[in-house]
């Protein structure tokens, strides 16, 4: 798909991976809306990139809100072309901890931001989009969700991160099956370690541990580099139904 004069609606849109890929979309021509829960975060981005730019104030876990900015992005662009799930969270805790089990409530908030909140967003987005004017190969829309290599690799306490991030792998193939006969692609990427705000407090020597498990490159993933592949999903057509690890070659310890 042709990215200039398409609207993209980017969640965790404010910063880390979904603000890079905001930017990259936006300068190659598209719309952005960017939603978020941080409004004065999401806000300077989004006014940082343009007058082709917006920003709501979003919890992912209030179907009402997604709707909303589903339909503020409707009205302010009038398409969904493009739809990039980078909001998400993680929480550790074990199975079974030293103060006990794991608590149940916490586990369902990481399902439902993580996996509930990246599938209201393409159900409502992907309704839109199959209204879309089809270009020459009938493509009308394109979701690119994030997961990470812990659905494959989890490590210790990260059961929760770890089921929510395989929920949106597994689902990626149906989507795509699902829409297909809409012209709608379905990816999603698995990143490895990142720089972003989930990483950015944690301690240097695990940092460094992490680093050396790597293969090649030594170090952790920039955001521009997640930006670099949604681009190209969005605009090679054959990339569709895939989960592709974005990683260096890591395959994450334990611990």
């Amino acid at each position: 798909m042709e990215i200039s004069d398409k609207t993209a609606l980017v969640t965790g849109g404010a910063s880390g991976l979904g603000e890079a890929t905001a930017k990259i979309l936006y300068a190659a021509g598209a719309n952005v809306m960017i939603v978020d829960m941080n409004e004065e975060k999401g806000k300077a981005v989004a006014a940082g990139l343009g007058d082709r730019a917006a920003f709501e104030l979003v919890d992912v876990t209030n179907t009402e809100q997604v709707q909303a900015s589903v339909q503020a992005t409707m009205d302010r662009f009038k398409a969904i072309h493009i739809l990039i799930n980078c909001a998400g969270t993680g929480l550790p805790m074990k199975t079974v901890g030293r103060d006990g089990p794991h608590d149940l409530n916490a586990f369902k908030k990481i399902i439902e931001i993580n996996l509930i909140g990246t599938f209201d967003f393409i159900r409502l987005a992907a309704f839109h989009m199959q209204d879309n004017e089809p270009n020459e190969d009938g493509e009308r829309g394109v979701i690119v969700n994030t997961a990470s290599v812990a659905f494959q690799d989890g490590q210790i306490g990260q059961a929760a991160y770890s089921a929510s991030k395989a929920g949106v792998a597994g689902m990626t193939l149906t989507i795509a099956r699902d829409m297909g006969r809409s012209g709608i692609r379905c990816c999603t990427i698995a990143p490895g370690l990142f720089e972003t705000g989930l990483t950015e407090f944690m301690a240097e020597p695990m940092k460094e541990a992490l680093r050396s498990a790597a293969p090649f490159p030594y170090r952790f993933g920039w955001p521009h580099e997640y930006a670099a592949l949604a681009k190209q999903i969005v605009e090679n057509s054959m990339l569709n139904g895939e989960t592709i690890r974005l990683d260096g070659a890591i395959r994450m310890p334990p611990r």
